[in-house]
């Protein structure tokens, strides 16, 4: 079975579901949307709050540094003026500042860690929403003509749900049928646009649009050969 064969019957199968059982399909998806962007937003928020925790840290990092520096400095300046006192409590305050600096540096590495993992969960799930946003409306848009094909067949035949013949039955294969075909189609599509990402493809973006550069190219140079290889002969029966 090919993958967009199956990726077509789950996704009609999904479609099924959806009008057999729910009341609202159409709103079922909207608010399957709505959660997930909520989701998205508190990201952000949770995102944007370590990161200014980490810039803070960065601060005190910065401020800690020069204390330790000036500390060092005004050692030497009492060495200088003979005060060995003065420049050992110069040096206790540097080693003081050098221990805070370290706790400090220690706490921004594993803010720095959370903000790089929250950074690539944003950016993953930005992704996803937007490759369920375009499958919401290519399934809304397939309920709602299952929805109309339905009720244009009620009035034609005038008969209710559970009075359909055999050759009613018969149409009924053909367009889920043909739905099928639609959706692999569509979901075809959507991969090549890149809306939707190959399961079993995981290279980045990037990556893939270079292999399809590197392809050209490849195809150009062939090209280039062949017509290349074909011009010698001319040339040598010409002389």
């Amino acid at each position: 079975m090919s993958l967009f064969k199956h990726a077509s019957e789950i996704m009609q199968a999904r479609i099924n579901h959806f009008l057999d059982n729910a009341e609202d399909p159409a709103e079922t998806l909207d608010l399957s949307y709505e959660k997930m962007m909520s989701n998205l937003q508190d990201t952000k928020r949770h995102l944007a709050d370590v990161a200014t925790e980490k810039l803070s840290l960065e601060h005190q990092i910065a401020d800690t540094q020069k204390v330790a520096d000036q500390a060092e400095a005004d050692a030497r300046t009492a060495l200088q003026a003979n005060r060995e006192d003065l420049a050992k409590a110069e040096l206790a305050q540097k080693q003081a500042a050098l221990s805070k600096l370290q706790s400090l540096q220690d706490a921004h590495d594993k803010i720095a860690a959370q903000v790089a993992k929250l950074s690539d969960f944003e950016s993953k799930l930005q992704d996803k929403i937007e490759s369920f946003r375009t499958q919401k409306e290519v399934m809304k848009g397939e309920l709602a003509a299952s929805q109309a094909e339905i009720q244009a067949e009620n009035s034609l035949s005038g008969l209710g749900k559970g009075m359909n013949d055999a050759g009613e039955a018969m149409q009924r294969v053909q367009d889920r049928v043909s739905q099928s075909q639609s959706k692999a189609e569509a979901m075809e599509s959507l991969m090549d646009s890149g809306a939707i990402d190959d399961p079993l493809d995981h290279r980045s973006h990037t990556d893939k649009e270079m292999a399809q550069l590197r392809e050209q190219s490849g195809v150009d140079d062939d090209l280039a050969r062949l017509k290349a290889e074909m011009a010698k002969p001319e040339k040598s029966s010409g002389s």
